[in-house]
């Protein structure tokens, strides 16, 4: 009692990532996703921007864009949930970042709206099925009983991802005059690094790390 709120939030955030250190899969994963989701973000919340700015979407055009996006996030959540049922979440996240990549070569490439509308409906397949398979990595990451301790990183990774892929956007916005082109692309780069960066995770032995370090008190 009388204890600061913010004090205790800040070492609730220390034991985590103290304890956090031992599970050498899961922080790699974390910062696999960390990258990913810079560029993932920044396509999510600026799209809207790009389409406006670059091929002169109306705002109702927009609103069907975001529309179909959802829609398509759904069905793209449903069919990688069987895919990675059968390949594992790795294997999974690599080819929905693959998805990602794509989705903004032929975003950056666009001439006519039609071409933005094929890479929205590739942006939500990859957004549904990127959400539900790093989740069920962290869940599959994470000691019995504190997976909900552990998934808060995985929502602060996603907070400061969201901050540093827009400041990137903006940053690169600027220095090339409203290139929004180029802007769109750096994007692109953020999934060849966090596809690169997924590759040290190894799933089976971080399940194994999780399975045994829930039977010992930490």
């Amino acid at each position: 009692q009388g204890r600061n709120y913010f004090k205790i939030g800040f070492e609730r955030l220390g034991h985590t990532l103290n304890h956090a250190r031992h599970y050498r899969d899961l922080l790699n994963f974390l910062l696999a996703l960390c990258v990913y989701s810079c560029g993932s973000t920044t396509v999510i919340h600026l799209a809207s921007v790009y389409a406006q700015q670059v091929l002169h979407f109306t705002a109702a055009d927009s609103l069907v864009m975001i529309l179909v996006v959802s829609i398509t996030a759904a069905i793209g959540a449903a069919i990688f949930g069987m895919v990675q049922d059968k390949i594992g979440a790795i294997k999974t996240l690599a080819i929905t970042l693959t998805i990602w990549f794509i989705a903004v070569i032929i975003a950056c490439m666009a001439t006519e709206k039609f071409h933005l509308w094929i890479a929205a409906n590739f942006v939500g397949v990859a957004m549904g099925a990127t959400g539900s398979a790093g989740r069920a990595l962290v869940g599959q990451f994470s000691p019995h009983g504190r997976s909900g301790e552990f998934l808060g990183l995985w929502g602060m990774a996603h907070k400061l991802a969201t901050c540093v892929g827009a400041v990137t956007f903006g940053v690169v916005t600027h220095l090339t005059n409203n290139n929004y082109r180029l802007a769109l692309f750096s994007c692109g780069i953020f999934f060849v690094i966090g596809m690169a960066l997924l590759w040290r995770v190894n799933e089976k032995r971080g399940r194994l790390a999780a399975k045994v370090d829930a039977e010992v008190p930490v």
